[in-house]
């Protein structure tokens, strides 16, 4: 590998999945897996095969399709776990094990290894690794809070049982630029071997740094950076691809380091991540967010008018943002909301075309103008019918001045038909109620959140919510220009993936211990 090249690792189908809530279907995993193999990302971590059957045949399906990208799969310093990750990774034309374990003395304490009983392992489980595979990586989990010697003493050992990626992980996301820096330039001056390897870095971005870091480590000589869509993973997320590559590309005259990142993609990636994970983009998020090439100030939309280049760095373009947005309306055709909707990134079947083009033509007909964010919040509440257990029929709800609101509810359960009335503190409250009422669970509302997708008293409201039950957290998402059909909807979808959460077979992934290795 030439200096000048940094290898992007993308590990939303792993690290990012486990944000709670984040839980994406198999056709999901396979659907952005596909979409990361034709952006150019060198490798995708495609999942952790041995924490269930359903992530083992996930990773080995990417890696049987994939046609460009490395398949990585995740594995502990097990060997079970590295010959469960090597059955699911074999499959692939380019396949990867990354194994790892805690280093630190936080971690060391968890399995109660000594420094000297963890070294052996270490050298047991990468040789072990290496000898199934010839593209190992090993990460000392928590890198950046490990004594310094030992760090060096156990990199110095996978190096020489056959790693050929090092990674360091800064897990939770405690350095600052100068360290990450720091860390990485010892690590090259003082292992020996360590001038015949890559070493990565996987950063968290807890104090908002981790673009920051994983820049800095390249600048010190790391050449590959781990990160996910959209900064999605555990607790504040890890380095967003989209931020790395685009700071790589506009700042190319001090950080002279090249991607294989086809950045036009961008964009369309981020919109669908954020759909199938229902984890939406914030308004004001780097490269992505909405208002990225948004300009209110006066000032900013002379200098805009006059000569864009004074308040934007990069072009809508360079991420496959298009100048136009109001395209569709009521009289749209079928190839056309096809056509439209593969700009946006989004492939759709035939028999999935019917079903958005059908509430396509609805919303067609509530609204004068339909918006990208508009066909994209529809596409967000895209179910699979198989999924779709729980499906709302009718509601009705009386609310004003005096209360208290009542909501009255046609279900479809199972394909039974079933309905309520039921009272609240407000309609959403009431709505809520009357779900419960005819669907009893135990999950609990952890968040509500409503925002308009574009402007007019005619904007649809996109409403998601949270839900926890027994561990288990899954979020829903829908969008309607009634912000309480729109609740109704997000809380049922909710549950319907809760449904699934309870029913797939295996063991489920949060009850593998000791499993981040970021």
């Amino acid at each position: 590998m030439t200096q000048d090249r940094v290898v992007i690792f993308d590990t939303t189908l792993r690290d990012g999945e486990q944000s709670p809530g984040a839980t994406m279907t198999h056709a999901e995993k396979l659907e952005i897996a596909g979409l990361l193999d034709e952006m150019g990302v060198d490798i995708i971590e495609a999942g952790f095969p041995i924490a269930s059957d359903g992530d083992f045949n996930a990773v080995s399906e990417i890696a049987k399709n994939a046609e460009n990208s490395v398949i990585c799969g995740l594995a502990r310093a097990q060997l079970g776990d590295i010959d469960r990750c090597w059955d699911a990774v074999k499959h692939a034309r380019q396949p990867r094990i990354h194994t790892f374990i805690g280093t630190s003395p936080l971690h060391r304490a968890i399995p109660n290894l000594t420094m000297d009983e963890m070294a052996e392992r270490i050298e047991q489980t990468v040789t072990h690794a290496r000898n199934l595979c010839d593209n190992v990586q090993w990460s000392p989990m928590d890198a950046t809070r490990t004594e310094l010697d030992y760090l060096y003493r156990v990199v110095e050992i996978a190096i020489k049982c056959g790693a050929t990626t090092i990674n360091i992980p800064d897990t939770v996301g405690y350095t600052a630029p100068r360290e990450s820096a720091e860390l990485i330039r010892k690590l090259l001056e003082n292992v020996p071997g360590a001038d015949e390897v890559v070493f990565a870095t996987h950063c968290h971005n807890d104090l908002g740094m981790a673009t920051a870091n994983s820049l800095a480590a390249v600048e010190a000589g790391a050449r590959q950076i781990e990160c996910t869509i959209n900064g999605l993973g555990e607790r504040a997320g890890n380095t967003a691809l989209e931020e790395v590559v685009m700071a790589l590309k506009v700042r190319n005259d001090i950080m002279p380091y090249q991607t294989g990142i086809d950045s036009t993609k961008i964009m369309n990636i981020s919109r669908r991540v954020a759909a199938v994970s229902g984890f939406p983009v914030q308004f004001n998020k780097a490269i992505v967010g909405k208002n990225a090439f948004a300009h209110e100030s006066g000032i900013h939309q002379d200098g805009m008018l006059k000569n864009a280049e004074t308040f934007e760095i990069m072009r809508p373009a360079d991420v496959g943002l298009s100048e136009t947005n109001i395209v569709m309306g009521k009289h749209s055709g079928r190839a056309a909301l096809r056509s439209k909707l593969e700009d946006l990134g989004f492939e759709l079947g035939d028999n999935q075309l019917k079903d958005v083009f059908v509430r396509f033509k609805a919303l067609a007909d509530r609204k004068k103008e339909i918006y990208d964010d508009d066909l994209i919040a529809l596409m967000r509440t895209t179910a699979d019918p198989e999924d779709e257990r729980l499906k709302i029929e009718k509601l009705a709800v009386r609310c004003g001045t005096e209360g208290p609101q009542v909501a009255d509810l046609v279900m479809v359960i199972d394909g039974d038909r079933q309905m309520t009335t039921q009272t609240g503190d407000g309609p959403v409250d009431a709505t809520f109620n009357a779900v419960k009422a005819l669907f009893p669970h135990e999950a609990r509302l952890q968040l509500y959140q409503v925002h308009a997708v574009t402007e007019g008293t005619d904007a649809q409201a996109t409403v998601s919510v949270r839900m926890e039950e027994n561990g288990l957290i899954v979020t829903g998402q829908s969008a309607d220009t009634d912000t309480v059909v729109a609740s109704a909807k997000a809380y049922v979808h909710a549950l319907n993936r809760l449904i699934v959460r309870r029913g797939k077979s295996g063991t489920d992934r949060r009850e593998i211990s000791y499993k981040d290795v970021s």
